[in-house]
């Protein structure tokens, strides 16, 4: 009878710890699977996303989720996500991300950042993205440094 108590806590633990993990780790591993449909149940249906960087690439609802997944393993037929770290703050989830793998034409595909989403209902009700593609380029600090922070060298007005 032992035995039996004791497997029944174990199944009891095994569906604690499932229910239990985050939405970014649910939500990662179902990008891995390539899968746009299952994707897209991860969201609700009035969901909003934004991209503070790219302010035009604003949408709403779990059906452009569909569209631009469906895209996305189309055209990265290997994608591969890593969550590198998360945390959660009650309906509040932050993670930094790694995706990568190759476009149809063989060409490398990689992009990194960090996404910021709240959940509702056990399913992904806003999302704020930052990321971006990794860039190839040999680009030191103190370059990207005068690039972006200095004014431009010209003629004064």
């Amino acid at each position: 009878m032992r035995g039996i108590v004791q497997a029944s806590r174990t199944d009891a633990s095994r569906r604690y710890r499932r229910t239990m993990r985050s939405m970014l780790e649910r939500l990662t591993e179902t990008q891995n699977t390539h899968d746009a449909e299952r994707m897209a149940s991860c969201f609700a249906e009035d969901y909003r996303s934004t991209q503070p960087a790219h302010p035009g690439r604003a949408f709403r609802g779990r059906a452009q989720v569909l569209s631009n997944w469906t895209s996305v393993f189309e055209g990265v037929p290997d994608f591969r996500a890593e969550l590198v770290a998360h945390l959660v703050d009650g309906s509040t989830e932050w993670g930094e991300l790694s995706w990568h793998g190759h476009h149809v034409d063989g060409s490398a595909f990689a992009m990194c950042g960090v996404i910021i989403l709240t959940v509702r209902d056990d399913l992904i009700s806003d999302a704020r993205l930052y990321m971006e593609p990794v860039e190839n380029s040999d680009e030191d600090i103190e370059t990207a440094v005068a690039t972006l922070y200095r004014p431009p060298v010209g003629p004064s007005s």
